[in-house]
């Protein structure tokens, strides 16, 4: 077994998962004032801290994403944070884009930028401690959407992080996202992220990328926010394991989804149906943001030296997740 395999198997392994709290400072902005709290570095690393020092870390979580700003911070407790993490369990990590700019060619579509300064920016992260990274592709989806030009350039810039970061010997995440923003269907939904996964694998291959080495982070195939025409939960669940079953090669160990604005309960159900028919030999876990910090945050903005009181609520997300990882979920366990 490679290192690399080893890495991405101890991040997804027993049903745990992935905390995404790679929120830039602006969007991290955008939650903290969205619950009345300022924005300072402080209270940014104080929320953080408190998620990153719970029980829940040892049992649930394998893997958190970080952004620069927070793998550059110091806890109170005056350890690095990548040092933090790695003391409570699981392996810290880091998101490496730049951002999705507007795409040149068609100024609808985006193009994630941060090849540039790549390879000296990852031997300074894996200096601090990062263990794998992450990169994220979006795309919309419409009638002309995502273009042959934006499912080749994204796959393409997606190849090219993934060589750089194991030439490094971390874990790349693949994160391509097609966003639940608009009308289409489900079957629109399957149809498109079937493409874009496929033409991601075609240039990992090209640009001999170690599958077993690599971490997917796809979206569920869901209909639109907009659609008329949702499906239930048990259709999202097939749906979504028949195209990875028909896209993904089978050396990838594992797939951790993304909640892609799925209320935190729809992103914990989706994720137990799809464990609970899981015929295929990849790990199905969680690399979730808002759907396991969205309630603790709303607690801790009410008082944020609750510290206990908030990690209680982040506890029970996270482990509802990682049941949910392992096909054991209920909404009787939800509620006891």
């Amino acid at each position: 077994m490679s290192e690399l395999n080893n890495i991405a198997l101890q991040i997804l392994s027993n049903g745990k998962g992935i905390l995404a709290a790679d929120e830039s400072t602006g969007t991290m902005t955008k939650r903290l004032e969205g619950v009345n709290v300022p924005s300072t570095p402080e209270n940014r690393m104080l929320f953080r801290e408190t998620l990153f020092s719970s029980a829940c870390m040892n049992d649930c979580i394998g893997g958190v994403i970080l952004y620069d700003e927070t793998i550059k911070q110091i806890s109170s407790k005056k350890n690095k944070i990548p040092e933090l993490i790695s003391s409570m369990g699981p392996h810290p990590g880091i998101k490496v884009d730049t951002g999705a700019k507007v795409l040149a060619g068609s100024p609808n579509e985006k193009i994630t930028e941060g090849l540039d300064g790549l390879r000296e920016r990852l031997k300074e992260y894996q200096n601090l401690g990062a263990k794998f990274t992450k990169w994220r592709g979006v795309y919309s989806i419409s009638k002309d959407y995502p273009s042959k030009l934006t499912l080749q350039s994204n796959a393409h810039a997606l190849a090219r992080y993934s060589a750089l970061v194991q030439e490094c010997n971390m874990v790349p995440i693949v994160e391509p996202e097609l966003l639940m923003d608009g009308d289409h269907s489900a079957k629109d939904c399957y149809q498109k992220t079937s493409e874009v996964i496929q033409k991601c694998f075609d240039e990992l291959i090209i640009h001999k990328i170690d599958l077993k080495g690599i971490i997917l982070k796809p979206n569920m195939i869901l209909a639109g926010n907009r659609s008329k025409n949702k499906i239930p939960n048990e259709e999202v669940a097939k749906l979504t394991l028949d195209c990875l079953r028909n896209s993904v090669p089978s050396e990838v160990p594992g797939i951790a989804f993304l909640s892609g604005g799925q209320s935190e309960i729809e992103a914990t159900e989706n994720l137990n149906l799809i464990n609970k028919h899981n015929d295929t030999n990849f790990i199905m876990s969680y690399s979730y943001g808002r759907a396991l910090q969205q309630s603790a945050l709303k607690f801790w903005s009410k008082n944020i030296q609750d510290i206990e009181g908030t990690q209680k609520i982040f506890n029970h997300r996270a482990k509802m997740n990682t049941l949910a990882a392992q096909g054991k979920w209920s909404k009787e366990i939800e509620n006891q």
